[in-house]
């Protein structure tokens, strides 16, 4: 199975270098509103920002002083958030990587910021690499409800669509302080979203709760 998973791999970086070549907007703009109305009740510390495209989430976390890795498939997205980043004197630690092959490394997050970008096989490792007391904060594409009653738009295939409480259950381990699944309009287009934010618990509540 890994040789199929290196083709598609492959095959992502060449879409988004096309993509970011030549001037996506619909992963540019300002940070998601959730972060924005969360930063204030999430610890401190050291950041993740996955799949971090052009680096809207990477600068706002420097901004508001953590240390901030942010990864992407992208070199064309990397080179552009790395000097929208300079341009602000921000220090972030950009990196080129496969996140199909690059492991995650335990508890070294206290935060871990994943928006509009699903792989399924990085669920455990996002949480492992939470330390303990970290937060989560995930949003991505969900399947619009079966009654929603209305053209939802979103990626053309399915596997990018979280089924409905998938999120949810996925991270049942951490301490879940808000979810939500949602149909919205954003910039001119109906999109079904699943949102969630999560902590891990401290070391303390893991040991007692295994027992």
């Amino acid at each position: 199975m890994a040789p199929p998973t290196r083709l598609m791999s492959a095959k992502d970086r060449v879409k988004w270098d096309r993509r970011y070549s030549e001037g996506d907007r619909l992963h540019d703009g300002p940070p998601s509103g959730l972060l924005v109305r969360w930063i204030d009740r999430l610890p401190r510390g050291r950041a993740l920002d996955v799949a971090c495209g052009l680096g809207r989430h990477a600068r706002f976390l420097a901004r508001h002083g953590y240390q901030v890795d942010a990864v992407d498939i992208s070199p064309v997205a990397v080179a552009e958030a790395r000097r929208r980043a300079q341009a602000e004197n921000l220090r972030v630690h950009f990196v080129v990587a496969d996140l199909d092959t690059m492991p995650l490394p335990a508890e070294r997050y206290d935060l871990i910021v994943c928006t509009f970008f699903l792989m399924r096989s990085l669920f455990e490792g996002l949480m492992a690499a939470l330390r303990p007391g970290g937060a989560l904060l995930y949003e991505t594409h969900v399947e619009p409800p079966a009654l929603d009653g209305g053209e939802v738009g979103g990626p053309s295939d399915a596997a990018h669509y979280l089924r409905s409480n998938e999120l949810l259950r996925a991270c049942l381990d951490l301490r879940i302080v808000f979810y939500e699944e949602t149909v919205e309009e954003d910039r001119g287009r109906r999109t079904a979203v699943a949102r969630l934010v999560a902590f891990r618990p401290p070391a303390r509540a893991a040991a007692e709760a295994r027992g």
